[in-house]
C-alpha cells in the first residue's frame, strides 16, 4: 500500500514523462508541486523503485514508470483530463461531412481518432445480428470472374470478386441467384448463416450435381457479409511509436494489425467497462510488450455496442486520451443514431 504522498508522486511522475518523454528527477518533482525537500523525494522515489513501480536510467538520476507503474497509475490514480471547448468543437467539425453509409462513418472515427492522438487507431461497428440481407447481385467481370454485390439494411454494402470452377456453368450461377433470392432475402444475416449450413445444402443437392462446390461458392461469396469489418486509421503510426525500434518489429506488428483475425481476437474484451487498458504483456502477444491498447465502447440506441480503440507506446498520455476517446464515442453514436433513423425514414 502506498502512502498518499508516494502516491502523488508517482502520478506526478507519470504525467511529466508522458507529456515531455524524459525521465524525471527530484528537483523537476518540487519545481512541479512536490512540497517536501529534495532528500525527502529522493527517498521516496527509492521505495517506489523498490515496489517496481519506477525504474531507474542509466543515463540520467531521473526515472520514468515500469509497466507495473503504469497499471498502478491507470487503476488508482488517473483522471481523464477535460477536452477543451475548442477541441471538441473541433471534433465535430471533423464529423460534419455527409455520409453515404454507416460503414463510412464508423470508418472516419478510426481516421479521426487516429489524427487527433497520433497513434493507430481502431474502428468497430455496432453488432450485426439484426441486420438483414435486402439485396443481391452478380456482376459478371470476364469468363471465370464474378462480383457478388450484397446489401444489408442499415446502410450496409459488401462486395466480394469470385473466381467460378471450370466445373460450374452460367446456368449454375443463374439457379444460385434464384435460390439466394427466393431463400434467403429479407432474412436476417444470423438466419442466413444458418440456413447455409442446414437447409441450402439440402436445395443444392436437389438442384446440383456437384453441389459441394456451389455450396463452396455460397460460403465464399458471404464470408465477408459475416466478417466483423474493423477499420484502421494512421497505421502508418506505428513508425513512430517509441515502442517499435527497428522495421522488422514494425513489418510484425503491421502485418498483426492487417490480420482480421488475429486483430479480433485483440480487441474484443471480456469486460463489460466502457474503457478498457492493456498495458505490456497484458496484451499476450511478445511485438506490444511495450506498448498499449486503449478501448472504448459505445452505444448505439437499439442497435448495439461498437468501440474504438488506440494502440500506442505505454508512455501514452492515458488521461487526454481517455477524455478525447470520451468525446469521439459520444459523437459516433450520435452520427450513426441519426443516420439509422434517416435510413428508417426514407423506407417509410
Amino acid at each position: 500500500m502506498l502512502s498518499s504522498r508516494q502516491e502523488h508522486i508517482l502520478q506526478l511522475l507519470v504525467q511529466l514523462y508522458t507529456e515531455t518523454g524524459q525521465p524525471v528527477g527530484s528537483k523537476t518533482l518540487m519545481n512541479s508541486g512536490i512540497t517536501v525537500s529534495s532528500a525527502t523525494i529522493r527517498n521516496e522515489l527509492s521505495k517506489l523503485e523498490d515496489f517496481g513501480l519506477i525504474q531507474k536510467m542509466h543515463t540520467s538520476s531521473g526515472r520514468i514508470p515500469s509497466m507495473q507503474g503504469y497499471r498502478y497509475y491507470v487503476d488508482h490514480l488517473m483522471d481523464p483530463s477535460k477536452v477543451s471547448s475548442t477541441d471538441v468543437q473541433h471534433i465535430k467539425r471533423l464529423f460534419n461531412r455527409k455520409f453515404n453509409a454507416t460503414n463510412e462513418i464508423i470508418e472516419w472515427s478510426a481516421n479521426i481518432l487516429s489524427e487527433l492522438t497520433s497513434y493507430t487507431a481502431f474502428s468497430l461497428g455496432p453488432e450485426v445480428k439484426e441486420r438483414r440481407l435486402t439485396g443481391f447481385q452478380i456482376v459478371p467481370l470476364n469468363a471465370r470472374q464474378l462480383m457478388a454485390i450484397i446489401v444489408i439494411d442499415q446502410g450496409y454494402v459488401e462486395s466480394q470478386v469470385f473466381s467460378i470452377p471450370h466445373s460450374v456453368s452460367t446456368e449454375d450461377i443463374e439457379k444460385m441467384i434464384r435460390i439466394i433470392n427466393d431463400r434467403l432475402l429479407g432474412e436476417t444475416l444470423l438466419t442466413v448463416y444458418h440456413k447455409l449450413r442446414t437447409e441450402i445444402p439440402l436445395v443444392l443437392q436437389r438442384y446440383f450435381s456437384n453441389s459441394g462446390n456451389i455450396l463452396y461458392l455460397f460460403e465464399d461469396v458471404f464470408n465477408q457479409a459475416f466478417d466483423e469489418q474493423i477499420y484502421v486509421g494512421g497505421g502508418m503510426n506505428l513508425l513512430s511509436s517509441e515502442a517499435i525500434t527497428n522495421p522488422n518489429e514494425f513489418q510484425s506488428v503491421y502485418s498483426l494489425i492487417s490480420d482480421t483475425d488475429k486483430l479480433t481476437e485483440l480487441l474484443i474484451s471480456d469486460t463489460d467497462e466502457k474503457i478498457d487498458i492493456k498495458i505490456g504483456e497484458e496484451l499476450n502477444n511478445e511485438l506490444l510488450q511495450n506498448m498499449s491498447l486503449v478501448t472504448g465502447s459505445y452505444d448505439v440506441f437499439q442497435r448495439g455496442k461498437g468501440l474504438v480503440a488506440v494502440l500506442g507506446p505505454a508512455n501514452m498520455s492515458y488521461s487526454k486520451l481517455l477524455g478525447v476517446m470520451d468525446v469521439l464515442t459520444d459523437e459516433l453514436s450520435r452520427h450513426l443514431e441519426t443516420y439509422y433513423r434517416h435510413l428508417e425514414n426514407s423506407g417509410e
